[in-house]
């Protein structure tokens, strides 16, 4: 029976960028999503949606169906007051707030300066075409 909407899924997975692993499954152990509700990229649900327990399959999923493109507005510069609160501020430091609305974000440090920090509001992954490798474990 192919995957239907709402239906548990797990999979065993390979994901790499330019031939490089970004992410994959864990210890040997299925990664499991419910499917169709928005619990991973709408680029691999696209790709499997037909697929069966016990199917395998390679694809790239276009960065436009993965973490969206790269948005060069998504660099701000902040005051460094703003990171008070941060020990070991860091270039490279990913560093998840909540923003006006209390909703949850997460930005990249890119530069420190004297008086004001450069982040990156961009996804790690925007902008990057996704290569999978994927098998359909089990359908619950």
């Amino acid at each position: 029976m192919p995957i239907e909407i709402n239906r548990t899924v797990k999979i065993m997975f390979e994901v790499r960028v330019d031939g490089v692993l970004v992410d994959g499954s864990r210890s040997n152990k299925p990664f499991e999503f419910q499917f169709g509700v928005g619990q991973v990229i709408a680029g691999l649900e696209k790709r499997i949606i037909n697929m069966k327990a016990g199917e395998a399959a390679q694809f790239i999923v276009p960065a436009a169906e993965a973490y969206g493109e790269y948005d060069p507005n998504g660099i701000q510069t902040l005051h460094i007051e703003q990171f008070a609160g941060i020990e070991d501020l860091k270039v490279g430091m990913q560093i998840q707030a909540q923003d006006e609305n209390d909703q949850p974000i997460q930005f990249i440090v890119k530069e420190i300066g004297e008086k004001e920090v450069t982040v990156d509001f961009n996804h790690p992954l925007a902008g990057k075409d996704l290569e999978y490798k994927i098998k359909i474990d089990s359908l619950l």
